[in-house]
């Protein structure tokens, strides 16, 4: 499994905890910034990332921010990107369980970096699950079809 990662300058330091959490699993990681505390827009890595996940180039996405809301508002305008907030288990769980979202976003200055790695852990390891949910994500998906002009 390949995953993007990306930040802003607020998650700097949990994204790099995350990239080498996951590099020590031997989980390819591409990191798409931000590499320095210098102050970014958010939207920038969540268009790269969400982008690389649309186009095929990595499996899932993890974008983290101050409280993660502004990169899934953002992953969510590529076509295709189903992107969750993710801030407790249950709720990392059910995002790929129910909504089969390939991006979680963490807000920086919310949770710490030990429930990051069990978020984490729990998203990818939590697969779709299909059935009455994959209308659901259908019904999404035509959403999105109707609305692009």
């Amino acid at each position: 499994m390949k995953i993007a990662i990306g930040s802003d300058h607020l998650g700097l330091e949990l994204k790099n905890m995350i990239r080498d959490f996951l590099k020590d699993k031997e989980i390819e990681v591409k990191d798409f910034g931000t590499m320095s505390k210098e102050p970014i827009d958010y939207p920038d890595i969540a268009k790269k990332v969400a982008k690389a996940v649309a186009k095929g180039d990595c499996e899932r996405g993890i974008l983290i921010c101050g409280t993660g809301i502004g990169m899934v508002i953002a992953a969510n305008k590529v076509r295709g990107i189903r992107a969750a907030v993710c801030h407790d288990l249950y709720s990392a769980e059910r995002s790929r369980k129910s909504n089969n979202a390939q991006i979680m976003a963490i807000g920086a200055l919310i949770i710490g970096s030990e429930l990051a790695k069990k978020l984490v852990e729990v998203w990818l390891n939590s697969e779709f699950q299909g059935g009455r949910s994959e209308g659901k994500v259908k019904k999404i998906m035509e959403i999105e079809a109707e609305n692009l002009f």
